[in-house]
Parts: C-alpha cells; structure tokens; sequence
C-alpha cells in the first residue's frame, strides 16, 4: 500500500517482515542491494533497529523529529539484510505526515517505505502519481493530499569519523550543525549505499535538458517541448506564452518559485503534469548553485542523466 508522507509518497511494508519487503522490492522493479528507509513511530523506536547509537543521534531526533531527516545508524544483528541491501547500516527517521504517522503509531512497529514509484521514475508527491506509477502492481493508495515538502528526506551519516550529508533535503547542513555544535561533511558525490545514490534518478519518461536562461535566448521555442522555468530573466526569454500550466497552442510552461524550499515542493509534481504531454523534451532552467538549492540540482543532475 502507498502511503502519503510530508517528503513524498512511499510503498509501505512491515520492516520486520521480510517476505513483505521482498514484495516492495517486486513492485518498484527495485535491486534489492539498495537499502531502503525504515519509518518509526517515535525516536524511542531507533534501539530496536541500531545499535550504538551516538547522543548525537538522540539530539537531532528531539529537533527534527516528526520530519524529513533520516539518520544513518549501526544496525543490529536482527535486522534483516533485505532492508538494509546487505549492508551493516541502517537508515531510519520519523515521518510528520499525521496519516502516515498515526498508522505508525498504531501498528507501534517500522515501516519501510521507498518512494511509490518505479525505480529511478519521478517520486510522487500526489496520490494520483502513485497510482499511475504502480498502477496493477499495488492494492491500494491512501490519499492524504501533496506532499509538504514535495523532496526527499535529508540522509546524514552517523557511522563516518564526522557527520556527514548523504542525500541533500528539506532539512540544511547549517541546520544541523547548530543542533550538534559542530562541522557536517557534505560530499559532492559518494559510494555510500543510500537511497537515492544512482546516477540516472528520478526521471520523467520525456527527456529532461538542462538549459541556462541565457540559453534559452538562443534557442527557438518548440512546440514539442515543455519548459520548466523560475528566473524572470528566463520568463522574458519566453515573452508571449502563458505561465502556470496554460498553453497557447505551441508551449508548454510551468513557473515556479524562486525560493529553493517551494521550489523543491512542486519540482516532481511540474515534472509529472510535463510528462503526461506526450512531448520531445523538457527544458529546465537551471537553478543557482548555492548550497540551499542542493537538493533541487541534486534531483535535477540525476534526472537529466
């Protein structure tokens, strides 16, 4: 079943049971050496999954838990292999989703729930993106309305000599660093088996360019192309076509925000609408590179592989 959380909608499974979490691996077309994350009820929960578990782990749950930080862990020896790809960690945090989490809280038990996708295909952020996704290939969706923050959860690595950033999200570096009095290591890429950690992820069926606003000055509008823009710069390129979803017969538009976090909120959600076009290509304009946009370009890099 698919369940809504505050990231993006998951493909929920009992963590303890194995042969249930095989069927998520079975449903995504997921490899199963790529380790899922298991959801918990509260932070109380992180002792029955890992083991030596810093204090600084017990800090940032009382921050940023319910929320979209996952925290990787030692894991224990009873913790099945399948949900951790056959790796000697864990991933786990508590979602804010108060659907998702009231049904956590009733079952008092982990969760796995990767996104309700198939593999490396947009992460959906509606219901309705999960059921065409997955569609005949799970029983049910449990609307519970778009998703708050529309990316994935932020990943830190609690294993490493110092806390490090495994998958850029919602929840920043300079956030965390003022939890835990100290500096967070952010790699620009890894071998660290995380989800999400491929190189193609992501992806619309339509092709997805990458293209500076300027660019875009010197390329003809196409009538096969969809454009996903947010500069007013690039809007200008774009002089004449209706913005936010409208179409004047020969483009295909959507705007969206200049702030990174509303941005990253309606980013798979744009992709998706684009994506039921039946167009040649989507043009996305390239967001700045600042480090409060590394999630965006994050996603953006991988879908565009």
């Amino acid at each position: 079943m698919a369940l809504p959380t505050e990231t993006v909608y998951g493909l929920a499974a009992l963590a303890d049971d194995p042969a249930a979490v095989e069927k998520i691996f079975v449903a995504k077309r997921r490899p199963v050496d790529h380790p899922l994350i298991v959801h918990l009820p509260s932070a109380d929960h992180m002792s029955a999954w890992a083991e030596e578990i810093p204090d600084t782990a017990y800090r940032l749950a009382e921050q940023f838990w319910p929320g979209p930080l996952t925290l990787l862990l030692k894991k224990k020896a009873d913790v099945a292999s399948i949900v951790t790809g056959g790796k000697e960690t864990v991933a786990v945090r508590v979602p804010s989703h108060p659907l998702f989490l009231s049904i956590l809280q009733r079952l008092d038990k982990g969760l796995a729930a990767p996104s309700a996708n198939l593999y490396k295909q947009l992460s959906p952020t509606t219901a309705e993106q999960a059921l065409q996704s997955l569609s005949g290939r799970i029983a049910a969706v449990l609307d519970g309305g778009p998703c708050e923050f529309g990316l994935e959860s932020t990943i830190l690595n609690l294993i490493a000599e110092s806390p490090e950033i495994l998958r850029a999200g919602p929840v920043s570096r300079g956030r965390i660093e003022s939890v835990i009095g100290g500096p967070v290591h952010m790699p620009i890429s890894h071998d660290v088996a995380v989800p999400g950690n491929v190189e193609s992820h992501y992806q619309p069926k339509t092709p997805l360019q990458m293209m500076a606003a300027e660019q875009m000055a010197t390329n003809s509008i196409n009538s096969r192309s969809g454009y996903l823009v947010w500069s007013s710069k690039a809007v200008s390129m774009l002089d004449g076509a209706p913005l936010d979803g409208t179409t004047n017969g020969t483009t295909h538009i959507r705007q969206l925000s200049e702030d990174p976090l509303l941005y990253g909120r309606d980013l798979y959600r744009s992709l998706y609408e684009l994506d039921q076009l039946d167009l040649d290509c989507i043009i996305v304009e390239t967001p700045p590179g600042s480090e409060i946009w590394m999630a965006v370009n994050d996603r953006l890099r991988r879908a565009a592989n």
